[in-house]
């Protein structure tokens, strides 16, 4: 069960929503859904003011509507929305310049550029489950999901991979404990620029050929890309590459450890599994993200201030029965299934190759080396509060 953690209780979820309350941490579609029957375009007066959006056709017009709603900041904090914050490129940069530093970045997650991680992602995957062998009970959150995903960032900036312990304390920094907390965001940032800074110092002499390399090599407008610039996107890869993925392995992860007859066919013909990764990343969307208003306008109808943020809730969109047929049913084959995990618009996410090939071969390891696992306490599993929303323990009996 999630803890306030000193915040005020939620009142009227159409009117004080909060993505920290517990009822919301430990299930937040049933509030999606009452939102999207009631007051698709909720207001919140937290955070200075927020709008909330849980149907497709909003959220998607808006999420195309970069003059209208900026990208400037995408995580909802108590810091105003008029604060510039830490800019991180391209997430946090609207068109024009968006397309320039997106391209720019593209080439590295490119689905030919992707491929040549498989084999490490198997070997890292084989090597965590083989520490699991003899054992009959294990956290599959702690002791799996959040490991691959950290130890592939880690390969990939050519650190060890003991960092990615690391790496998780500082996620955790600021994305659960920061939004309500800016002296932590802010000393985990600083930890996080001056960690990336000494990377990039020691890549100057030798230059091993992962993502740091690749930026170094860069070049934009003519010129090879500022250190300033070089760290922003490492720190961008680091945070967005991590806790999403290891939330999407975890959600599927923990469906498959309380639904024995999608776990079985699973088990049975492996080959179905891509089709229940789309279902699970559809079903189970980890992250939410957040625009701010350039000037006062409308969304479905409902007035949005200008400076207010207008959240993005892909969790509920994914969710929603005008476009996804037994919107709440988790079905592993569901053949049409155009879910908008990744995001939808010009920032769709840069690493959506890398992050389903990562859930891909974390599931297809995991089934074929304990193919019959189970829950062991429905009241120890726990979720991370905040935009990002994945299984923090996961409890289960192997074998």
């Amino acid at each position: 069960m999630a803890e306030l953690s000193g915040r005020r209780p939620v009142g009227d979820w159409s009117t004080d929503f909060d993505f920290f309350e517990p009822e919301f941490v430990d299930d937040p579609y049933p509030v999606y859904d009452q939102l999207r029957a009631e007051c698709p375009v909720a207001h919140s007066d937290r955070y200075g003011g927020m709008a909330i959006l849980t149907r497709w056709a909003d959220l998607a017009e808006t999420a195309h509507d970069t003059a209208t709603f900026s990208s400037r900041r995408v995580l909802v904090t108590d810091v105003p929305t008029s604060h510039p914050g830490y800019q991180l490129p391209p997430i946090n940069a609207d068109p024009p310049e968006h397309t320039i530093l997106r391209r720019v970045i593209l080439p590295f997650f490119n689905p030919a550029s992707i491929a040549r991680w498989e084999q490490p992602i198997r070997e890292i995957c084989d090597r965590m489950l083989g520490e699991l062998e003899g054992r009959t009970q294990c956290d599959l959150a702690t002791e799996y999901a959040q490991g691959v995903p950290s130890e592939v960032t880690a390969m990939m900036l050519g650190v060890p991979v003991a960092d990615g312990t690391m790496f998780r304390q500082w996620i955790h920094d600021l994305l659960e404990v920061g939004p309500g907390d800016v002296d932590t965001m802010r000393d985990a940032t600083n930890r996080m620029i001056a960690y990336l800074t000494d990377l990039l110092a020691a890549h100057r002499a030798e230059r091993p050929p992962d993502a740091v390399t690749f930026l170094m090599d860069q070049t934009l407008d003519g010129a090879r890309l500022s250190d300033e610039m070089i760290v922003k996107v490492m720190f961008l890869l680091l945070v967005a590459g991590i806790d999403t993925t290891w939330s999407s392995i975890g959600f599927a992860l923990l469906h498959l450890a309380t639904h024995p007859e999608d776990r079985r066919r699973l088990g049975a013909d492996p080959t179905l599994i891509p089709t229940a990764v789309e279902e699970f990343l559809r079903a189970y969307s980890p992250v939410t993200v957040a625009r701010v208003a350039n000037r006062d306008t409308e969304v479905g109808g409902c007035p949005v201030a200008a400076g207010e943020w207008v959240v993005l809730a892909y969790p509920a969109i994914n969710r929603d029965p005008d476009v996804f047929p037994e919107a709440d049913r988790i079905v592993i084959d569901r053949q049409v299934n155009r879910h908008a995990t990744f995001g939808l618009g010009v920032h769709r996410c840069l690493g959506s190759n890398l992050a389903r090939l990562e859930i891909n071969i974390a599931l297809e390891a995991f089934l074929r080396r304990y193919p019959d696992f189970t829950l062991t306490d429905p009241g120890g599993v726990a979720f991370a509060p905040g935009q990002v929303r994945g299984p923090r323990s996961i409890p289960v009996r192997l074998g």
